[in-house]
C-alpha cells in the first residue's frame, strides 16, 4: 500500500488552514511580501480552496488552506489535487482524533482506479505527531480502497466466482475462515432463492461465508448483497438504469471491507459474513415473473418483478443469519431507486427493528461525517407485500414508498428477537468530491465500524 502518513516532519511544508474570519488576523502577522502575494492572488480562505506560499527560491514556503469553521474529515481533502507531490504537515493546534480525521481523508483522496489504465500518480505524505497513532488511519485507507476496487471492477472481471476469490483474498489477509456453497449444492442445502436468481447465468450462484472470532465474544453478522450484474432479469432494464449495475454488489463490497477491518483493528466480536452472489441474467431457465419460488425460511415468494432480485438472495441470506442468534444482524444492499429519490445518492436508508439502534447509528455517522438516515419500517405498508398465491410478493402492486416496503419484505426473514438494521445504498459518488472521486464508495463504512467499536448492539 502507498505511504499517505508518517511520523517524520523532515523536510515537510507546512499546511496553515484558516477561515475567511482567521485570514486578516493571519495576514497582519506577515510580512509585506505575503500580504501583497494572498491579495494579488485573491485568496479569501474559502473552504476547499489553498493557495501555495513561495519562498525566495521559488520553492514552496507554506500553502494557506480554506477550511469551513468546524473542520472535519475533508477538510484537506482537496489538497492532493492541487499540490505537489511531497511531505505536508497541519501546522495548526488541532487535537488528534481531527488530526487522524483530516490525514485519513487526505490519504482517500488519492484513490485511483489503475486495473485497466496506468495513470500518473503523484505521492503526497502527510507527517503527523505522535500523538497520532498511523496503523488505525491505513487500516481504514485499505478497507474503503478495496471496497472501491471491487465496486469499480467491470462485471466481466467480477463476477460470482470472481467476489467469491476477492472474499478468499480478505480471509487469507486477516485470518479469518472461508467457504461457499456453489451451483445446485444451494438447492442441497436448502437456498432456493439464491438459487433461482442466478442459475441462469455462465457463473453459478453461490452462499460466500467468512468467520472470524472467539466463541465468547458477541456475534456480529454482516450480510451483503452481491448482485455482480443486474440485467433486471426476463424484466430487463432500460439502458439507463442498466448502465451501473456493476455496482449491484455494493453492499457486498461494503461488507468484504468492513469485516477485513474489524478484524483487522481486533475489535472483541466473533464475526460471520454471508454474501449471496449472483448475475441477475437472461437464459432459457431464468425464473420468470409470476413464479413461486422457495425460500430457506419456508416462506412462498411470488415474483411480482425479476429485476427485485436483490431482496431474494438476501432473503435466504438473512434466514441463514439470524439462526445463530446474533447480538446484531446487518444487511447492505443497493436495493431500490426509492431510497435514491427520497435521500439521493449520498445518503444511505436506514432501517431497523430496535429505534434505539437506529437512532444511535444515526448519531454515530453524523458524528463521522458518515452519514445514515433513518426511515421508517411502517408496518400499515406490510400488507403491500401480501401475495394472494403465495406468502409474499417481492414487488407490491403499490407505487409508493418503495424503500420501505423493500425492508418490510427482508424483515419478513428476520426475528422480531434479532437486532436487525438494513442499509439501503447507492455505493456509488455520482460527482468527485474531496476525497471522494466519483466511482464506487464504501457509503456507511466508517460509521459501521465506530458504532461496532462501540460495543453496545441494543
Amino acid at each position: 500500500m502507498a505511504l499517505y502518513v508518517t511520523h517524520s516532519q523532515k523536510q515537510a511544508i507546512p499546511l496553515h488552514p484558516i477561515t475567511t474570519k482567521q485570514l486578516p488576523k493571519f495576514l497582519n502577522s506577515q510580512p509585506s511580501h505575503v500580504r501583497a502575494w494572498v491579495k494579488n492572488h485573491q485568496f479569501n480562505a474559502q473552504p476547499d480552496t489553498a493557495l501555495v506560499l513561495p519562498n525566495a527560491d521559488g520553492n514552496i514556503e507554506a500553502v494557506l488552506v480554506g477550511v469551513s469553521n468546524t473542520p472535519h474529515i475533508w477538510s484537506l481533502a482537496h489538497l492532493p489535487a492541487m499540490l505537489p507531490a511531497g511531505k505536508y504537515y497541519i501546522a495548526a493546534a488541532w487535537k488528534p482524533p481531527l488530526l487522524s480525521d483530516a490525514a485519513l481523508g487526505f490519504a482517500l483522496a488519492q484513490y485511483q482506479f489503475t486495473r485497466y489504465k496506468d495513470l500518473e500518480r503523484k505521492q503526497l505524505i502527510l507527517a503527523l505527531p505522535k500523538s497520532v497513532p498511523l496503523e488505525p488511519i491505513e487500516m481504514q485507507v485499505e478497507a474503503i480502497q478495496l471496497t472501491r476496487d471491487l465496486i469499480n471492477t467491470p462485471a466481466n472481471d467480477m463476477g460470482p466466482d470472481d467476489l467469491a476469490q476477492a472474499a478468499k483474498s480478505v480471509a487469507a489477509k486477516t485470518g479469518a475462515k472461508f467457504s461457499e456453497i456453489v451451483g445446485d449444492a444451494l438447492l442441497k442445502q436448502n437456498y432456493p432463492a439464491i438459487h433461482a436468481v442466478g442459475r441462469a447465468a455462465a457463473q453459478p450462484p453461490r452462499l460466500i461465508e467468512l468467520t472470524h472470532g472467539k466463541k465468547s465474544h458477541p456475534l456480529i453478522v454482516l450480510v451483503g448483497k452481491g448482485v455482480t450484474f443486474d440485467t433486471g432479469g426476463l424484466d430487463i432494464k432500460p439502458y439507463g438504469s442498466m448502465k451501473l449495475m456493476k455496482k449491484d454488489m455494493g453492499g457486498a463490497a461494503l461488507m468484504l471491507g468492513l469485516a477485513q477491518l474489524i478484524i483487522m483493528a481486533k475489535l472483541p466480536v466473533r464475526l460471520r459474513v454471508l454474501i449471496p452472489a449472483v448475475e441477475n441474467s437472461i437464459a432459457s431457465d431464468a425464473f420468470r415473473p409470476q413464479d413461486v419460488i422457495a425460500s430457506r425460511k419456508g416462506l412462498t415468494i411470488e415474483i411480482g418483478s425479476t429485476d427485485a432480485e436483490g431482496r431474494l438472495i438476501l432473503a435466504d441470506a438473512l434466514t441463514e443469519g439470524d439462526s445463530d442468534t446474533p447480538a446484531l444482524l446487518i444487511d447492505a444492499a443497493t436495493l431500490t431507486g426509492a431510497a435514491r429519490a427520497a435521500l439521493g445518492p449520498e445518503l444511505p436508508a436506514l432501517y431497523s427493528n430496535r429505534d434505539s439502534i437506529a437512532r444511535q447509528l444515526a448519531q454515530t455517522s453524523l458524528a463521522c461525517n458518515d452519514p445514515f438516515w433513518q426511515m421508517p419500517l411502517w408496518q400499515p405498508y406490510a400488507k403491500y407485500i401480501n401475495s394472494t398465491i403465495a406468502d409474499v410478493t417481492n414487488t407490491p402492486n403499490f407505487g409508493f414508498a418503495g424503500s420501505v416496503t423493500a425492508a418490510l419484505f427482508l424483515e419478513r426473514f428476520t426475528s422480531p428477537t434479532t437486532p436487525w438494521v438494513h442499509l439501503d445504498t447507492y455505493a456509488w459518488n455520482a460527482e468527485t468530491q474531496p476525497g471522494r472521486p466519483a466511482g464506487g464508495e464504501a457509503l456507511g463504512l466508517r460509521a459501521l465500524f465506530a458504532y461496532i467499536k462501540q460495543g453496545k448492539f441494543a
